[in-house]
Order: C-alpha cells, then sequence, then structure tokens
C-alpha cells in the first residue's frame, strides 16, 4: 500500500483567527511529508505546493494526527483540489475510539515509540516569524516521522500505548494493519473512511 503521512505547521495561531471555527484562516507556512512509495520526507512551502498537490493525488492512503479536525480543514483553501477525495486515517481520531478519550502525539509516540515531540506547534510560529524556516521544516517533519513510526507500530502489532492518568499504561487496539482500500473508478473520487477491522 502506497501511503503518505502529512503534517503542517501555521502561519497564525488560532487566537488570531478568532478560534477553531477560523482554521481556514490560519494560512500554511511547512507541509511536512512522508512518502511510502519514494521511502522519502520532504518539507513543501507554498510555492511547492504544486508537488505536494500530485503526491497527495498519487497516494493510496493519507494518514495524520488529528489531521481530519486540524490540518486537511488549515490546508484545503491552498490547494487546487477537493481535500475530501482523499482516503484518510486519522490516528488520534482511531485512538480516540478505542480509549474513550483524545491522546496527545507526544503521549502516544512516548510510550510506544520511547520518544517525543521536540517542540510545539507555537514555537513553529515564531521560528517562522523569525525567518528560522529550516527549523521549521525540521521540526515539522520530526512530528510526521513520530507520526508515521506510531503507525508503522500498530500496523504490525495491532496495538499502541498511551499513558492515561486514571488506568496507567495501557495498550489501545488499532486496525492499521487491515485497511481496506476501496476501488474507485477513475473517473469517479470520494471521500472515504477506512475501514479498519
Amino acid at each position: 500500500m502506497n501511503y503518505c503521512v502529512l503534517d503542517l505547521e501555521t502561519e497564525k495561531e488560532l487566537r488570531e483567527v478568532g478560534g477553531k471555527e477560523n482554521l481556514h484562516l490560519l494560512g500554511v507556512s511547512v507541509v511536512g511529508v512522508y512518502d511510502s512509495a519514494e521511502n522519502a520526507f520532504a518539507a513543501y512551502e507554498k510555492e511547492e505546493f504544486s508537488k505536494l498537490e500530485a503526491l497527495l493525488r498519487s497516494s493510496e492512503l493519507l494518514v495524520g494526527f488529528n489531521i481530519d479536525h486540524f490540518d486537511l480543514p488549515v490546508l484545503a483553501p491552498h490547494v487546487s483540489f477537493d481535500l475530501g477525495r482523499l482516503f484518510v486515517l486519522d490516528l488520534m481520531a482511531d485512538v480516540e475510539r478505542g480509549l474513550g478519550f483524545r491522546m496527545s502525539l507526544d503521549n502516544l509516540s512516548r510510550a510506544t515509540l520511547g520518544v517525543g515531540k521536540s517542540g510545539a506547534g507555537l514555537e513553529a510560529i515564531s521560528w517562522w516569524r523569525a525567518g528560522e524556516k529550516q527549523k521549521v521544516k525540521d521540526y515539522c517533519l520530526q512530528d510526521v516521522k513520530l507520526t508515521r513510526d506510531l503507525f508503522e507500530f500498530g500496523r504490525k502489532n495491532g496495538y499502541v500505548l498511551a499513558d492515561t492518568r486514571d488506568r496507567g499504561r495501557v495498550r489501545v487496539k488499532v486496525g492499521w494493519g487491515d485497511i481496506t482500500i476501496p476501488t474507485i473508478p477513475a473517473t469517479e473520487e470520494l471521500y472515504v473512511q477506512p475501514s479498519l477491522i
């Protein structure tokens, strides 16, 4: 299965655009992607989004962490096609279904992989405004790598680990190794949730 992992960094903070109902106004500084077909990472700025679009269109599955409720709504105004046509797996939403509550990428990565995030999104906005573009790209790609590694661990083992307040460290069963990619006629593009068995 050819898949891509995506994460992005924004130009503005939520408080600057009036809250979560205005995600489309946050702007995009960098989009980080892992392409499984090439086994390669890349970071794209706005002027390179035509390459990003080609990659997303060619991928069978787009994987992200909180991608449905953050990354895709933020990215949508900056691309020339409907992102709702992509076959998407949101790891955070899937873990939330298993746990009954949300868990951060940092928590899951530390518990499952033994390594966590290198910073916070608000820091990336400050770096971008200070002209430290490479620092933002490195930070974004580190999140992409964590998401990729978490996805691969779940695919191979059928679970990920989470540290909870009331139950300590728990296993969360995931069906990421059993994702069924639907066959869609070339003339038809649909948004479909992955079938997790």
